[in-house]
């Protein structure tokens, strides 16, 4: 394919989440990004607002929306992603895609199209849905548990819902639990709290601290649920999410009782096979570090077995493989590229 071929837009251009996106598709062969909408920072340079991107975005500057809705209304093929904030993303999409080709793909990487319908998005939100006349067109899913290439679009889960599902879909799809439960303890960096300050994020109190937050009652829950379910029974999931002293990265362990009793190298063995077709998902009986997985699309799982009782790590950058590289992924499909294409560069250690 001749390098910089598909016009490519992201929405919401001044999050961390956004950043990793730009990070990702300036360095992606096939993506030429054109448009980084952002109300905030129109006509300002990308890497004024973003300087760890300088000299890599040359003098790219965000966008309005108007600008990139009238430019993609011309494109035959385009890719567009959103990081816009939860109850925003719908309304801005359906105001893109409408105009757009139908050839034009959408990978969405807030909460508005994870769950089943309009109705269940309110529950949990709180808000009417902003596009419910588009929520048919999007399947939430992960690339490395949905195999096949969806039509339409996709709704990337979240970060902690994908550090948990990767850990635990051997688990309930293969119907190895005495019964689908799910007990599961995670910790995550403050980049997954948004870049706007907060109490939870300022360095002085989460420096050196870690504490529980929302336990059992965290609204992704129904999204793990939802992805791990099997022959129509959803798991139970019982989810303690922490906030941790570090600035990126989540780490789960994952509680479970198997049918009968294990070996580990077994265990591992069938992780291996369940995940023979990603090229992101490693297994192993060492239990992984977050800091080898910072800055990379990549989860590591770690097993350990004690007769039935199972426990599972599984670690991922919640920035990248919890956000903008799984949409990157989710787009190389759409769009009938190599999946792991701009997301298989050795990342820096020891960050």
């Amino acid at each position: 394919m001749q390098s910089k071929t598909i016009p490519t837009v992201v929405l919401g251009g001044s999050g961390y989440v956004s950043a990793e996106l730009v990070r990702l598709l300036l360095g992606h062969p096939a993506f030429r990004l054109e448009h980084v909408v952002s109300a905030s920072h129109v006509g300002q340079r990308l890497d004024e607002v973003f300087p760890h991107l300088a000299g890599a975005c040359g003098d790219l500057k965000f966008t309005a929306m108007e600008e990139a809705q009238t430019q993609l209304a011309t494109k035959k093929q385009a890719a567009v992603f959103s990081a816009m904030q939860h109850g925003a993303s719908a309304a801005a999409l359906q105001e893109l895609l409408c105009a757009a080709s139908p050839s034009v793909k959408a990978v969405d990487v807030s909460a508005d199209f994870r769950l089943k319908d309009p109705a269940e998005f309110k529950s949990v939100y709180g808000a009417d849905h902003g596009a419910p006349a588009l929520f048919d067109q999007f399947t939430c899913a992960l690339p490395d548990l949905e195999h096949g290439v969806p039509e339409g679009h996709v709704s990337h889960p979240g970060c902690f819902t994908t550090c948990v599902s990767l850990g635990s879909a051997p688990l309930t799809k293969l119907g190895l639990l005495e019964s689908p439960t799910l007990i599961v303890s995670a910790v995550t960096g403050s980049s997954g709290a948004g870049r706007q300050p907060k109490s939870g994020t300022h360095h002085p109190e989460r420096q050196s601290a870690l504490w529980a937050y929302e336990p059992l009652k965290h609204r992704h829950v129904r999204e793990m649920e939802q992805l791990l379910e099997a022959d129509g029974q959803k798991p139970q999931v019982h989810f303690v999410p922490h906030s941790g002293p570090f600035s990126r990265g989540i780490h789960a362990t994952i509680f479970a009782n198997a049918k009968k009793a294990q070996k580990a190298s077994d265990l591992v063995e069938t992780y291996a096979d369940f995940y023979a077709s990603s090229p992101f998902v490693s297994v192993g009986t060492r239990m992984p570090s977050v800091k080898e997985v910072v800055g990379s699309n990549r989860c590591h799982i770690g097993v350990a077995v004690q007769g039935r009782q199972i426990v599972v790590t599984s670690v991922i950058d919640n920035l990248v493989k919890g956000a903008a590289g799984g949409a990157v992924q989710w787009m190389n499909r759409l769009l009938s590229l190599e999946e792991g294409t701009g997301l298989t560069t050795p990342v820096p250690g020891w960050v």
